[in-house]
């Protein structure tokens, strides 16, 4: 049963730096090709696409890519979100998700962390 964890400080201040770890269990992020995503859900908005990254490959919206990078860990099984500069406007729940294949729907979902920006 795959299973995917978010780990992260929950309150940041304007122009910091935010990381987010993903932990995965039940399978392989270096072996089992998935595009291992970060989806972020504002309050009172929808979800968004941040990036993905897909056998060593990374993807990023087009308008978060100046402020996003994406990373894996192969000796943990782990992968990374990293935003900089974060505003009022980054605040959301942040979502590490499982999809087999790109513009697909997530199949396994963490359940999610709180990331809030204020001053």
């Amino acid at each position: 049963q795959v299973q995917l964890q978010e780990s992260g400080p929950g309150l940041m201040k304007p122009s910091q730096t935010l990381s987010l770890t993903c932990t995965v269990s039940g399978a392989s992020i270096t072996t089992e090709f998935y595009y291992w995503s970060w989806i972020r859900q504002p309050p009172g908005k929808g979800l968004e696409w941040m990036g993905a990254v897909y056998r060593g490959y990374t993807y990023y919206s087009p308008s978060l890519k100046s402020r996003t990078s994406i990373s894996w860990g192969t000796s943990n099984n782990q992968f990374s979100l990293q935003l900089s500069s974060v505003t009022p406007e980054d605040t959301a729940v942040y979502y590490c998700v499982k999809i087999a294949t790109m513009n697909a729907p997530g199949d396994h979902w963490g359940q999610g962390t709180q990331v809030t920006v204020s001053s």
